[in-house]
């Protein structure tokens, strides 16, 4: 893995806004000043990292339902029948990013985005056709549009009979990555619309309908579920379950914040690309490792997050999160090329690996302003 200083495309800028990217020029936010550099054999590691972490982050899920541990993930009592009936049905997920560092050929998971992962529209097409223009001899661990297409085709079969709609909270990123999903759905021969989420209503028997007045029958969204479930319309969901499907579907609740963490290095304490991860309340601080990571559960966009090393504070992030208590992860040693660290989203569409996006950050933290960095193959 190198970090390659390049030449950007003359009038890049307009071919990505031609390619819907809004807000590439937010801090910096993408830049083509370099790109970073893999062998097939790193490519195949992290493809491996990525499919083995799924299959546990699977059984995360069967074993919090099968014990009912939802308390410890922060899920209110009323929806823990939604996201049993959820799993039980196995309500198809689209996709998902799990956030890794790779350092010398050794992957450690960071935290997974389960359920509104951002990060896709640069990740599958942006940097494809940059590198199409830079290099078009050159290979790039990225099948992620071509597979969300296929999965929608797949997810397609079960919807037929509907309108599939798509919603997010109005932000750039967001609504940029929401109608890229929908014209990703589009091509995959699905009947779509755009509906934002203050418009999603009830009507008198109790089902979710559009500002028209129009059933809503299955809806992609880019809104967590620790947003929805404490929410008044929340209640709604599991009394719509069967009329109303929702991608991504409840189950991934369990996945969504960093609780996550903590229980999946209890039950695979062995594996190599996990660290200890403890949950704490806010304010208890016992027994923890020299160095750590210390994380809100709901935390996003890296807000809230604190690095200690050796005992010393040594970076911190604002943020409105901290109040549910904290994930207290093992210190990981973030790889640095030229002052720059880079970390890796590494997607999972359906079941099955596709792709990377790299993001980096002068800092250790990982925030909304990061940047984000193409890379190719050799």
């Amino acid at each position: 893995m190198k970090r390659i200083p390049i030449i950007p495309r003359a009038d890049w800028q307009k071919t990505i806004l031609d390619q819907g990217f809004l807000f590439y020029d937010l801090d910096g936010y993408y830049t083509e000043s370099a790109a970073y550099e893999f062998t097939y054999s790193e490519i195949e590691i992290i493809e491996k990292a990525t499919a083995t972490l799924y299959e546990m982050c699977l059984e995360v899920v069967d074993h919090v339902i099968s014990r009912k541990l939802y308390a410890d993930f922060l899920i209110p009592p009323q929806y823990e029948s939604l996201i049993e009936w959820s799993w039980k049905n196995r309500q198809p997920s689209v996709y998902g990013r799990f956030v890794l560092v790779f350092n010398n050929g050794d992957v450690k998971l960071l935290e997974f985005n389960a359920d509104t992962p951002t990060l896709l529209l640069e990740s599958s097409v942006i940097q494809w056709n940059w590198l199409r223009d830079h290099a078009p001899s050159l290979d790039q661990y990225n099948q992620i549009h071509e597979k969300l297409i296929n999965r929608f085709g797949e997810i397609g079969a079960a919807v037929s009979s509907g309108k599939l709609h798509f919603t997010a909270s109005f932000n750039d990123e967001d609504y940029m990555t929401v109608k890229y999903m929908q014209d990703v759905a589009a091509q995959a021969g699905l009947d779509t619309a755009y509906l934002n989420i203050d418009d999603l209503g009830l009507n008198e028997d109790g089902k979710f309908v559009t500002a028209d007045g129009l059933p809503v029958r299955y809806i992609f969204k880019i809104y967590p579920y620790e947003w929805m479930f404490y929410e008044p319309f929340g209640k709604w969901l599991d009394r719509n379950r069967e009329s109303c499907f929702w991608f991504e579907p409840p189950w991934k609740a369990i996945l969504s914040n960093k609780m996550m963490l903590h229980y999946i290095w209890k039950i695979f304490p062995d594996s190599p690309y996990l660290v200890p991860a403890y949950y704490r309340k806010p304010g208890d601080t016992s027994n923890l490792p020299a160095s750590y990571a210390r994380k809100p559960v709901f935390s996003r966009e890296g807000e809230n997050v604190q690095i200690v090393k050796n005992g010393e504070m040594i970076e911190e992030n604002d943020g409105e999160y901290g109040e549910e208590g904290h994930i207290y992860q093992r210190y990981i040693e973030l790889p640095e090329f030229d002052g720059w660290h880079p970390i890796i989203g590494s997607w999972i569409i359906g079941d099955q690996p596709a792709g990377m996006g790299i993001r980096e950050s002068r800092g250790l933290i990982t925030n909304v302003t990061s940047s984000f960095v193409s890379h190719y193959i050799v």
